[in-house]
């Protein structure tokens, strides 16, 4: 990955690029060094949209139709990303206790690990660009954001959804 070039503190920004456009390159930024990182580990073959999975997975199992509407995409869609991940051995598939036509979806431990890999990754990316920034700009970038996410969803942070 290449240094990016960085704003020195209290130098004036370009205000000539939508923050909508800086913002998708900064996600961009930390999802690709996130799967270089988790290649780099040993994690070959996670698909971006897993940590979509991962993410609604973290409290406990949920059926294929929570995931449906957690996600915000077709039943298909997530149908098939359920089924990658439990051919790489992530999650796994069972009979819905009360439901026997609903499957619950449930993290496997290498899926437990592989969610922590994912946090540890994050910590270190927020962590290089705290050196860049400052962890002071870094914690008041965080609290704008969330301060903004709040706003528009009365007052909770949204479940994170895949684009498109």
């Amino acid at each position: 990955m290449t240094e990016p070039r960085v704003t020195e503190p209290g130098a004036a920004a370009s205000s000539d690029v939508p923050m909508a456009r800086l913002l998708a390159m900064a996600y961009r930024l930390l999802v690709d060094g996130l799967h270089e990182r988790l290649a780099r580990r040993g994690w070959d073959g996670v698909r971006p949209a897993f940590g979509f999975v991962l993410l609604a997975l973290a409290g406990g199992p949920a059926t294929v139709k929570d995931l449906t509407a957690a996600l915000g995409t077709s039943k298909q869609a997530v149908s098939q990303l359920v089924d990658d991940m439990v051919g790489s051995g992530y999650a796994t598939r069972a009979v819905h206790p009360e439901d026997a036509r609903a499957r619950n979806v449930a993290l496997t431990d290498q899926g437990h690990r592989l969610l922590g890999a994912v946090e540890e990754v994050y910590r270190e990316l927020e962590d290089e660009w705290a050196q860049l920034i400052g962890a002071g700009r870094l914690d008041q970038v965080r609290a704008d954001l969330q301060a903004v996410l709040r706003a528009a969803y009365g007052g909770e942070l949204p479940s994170v959804r895949p684009v498109g």
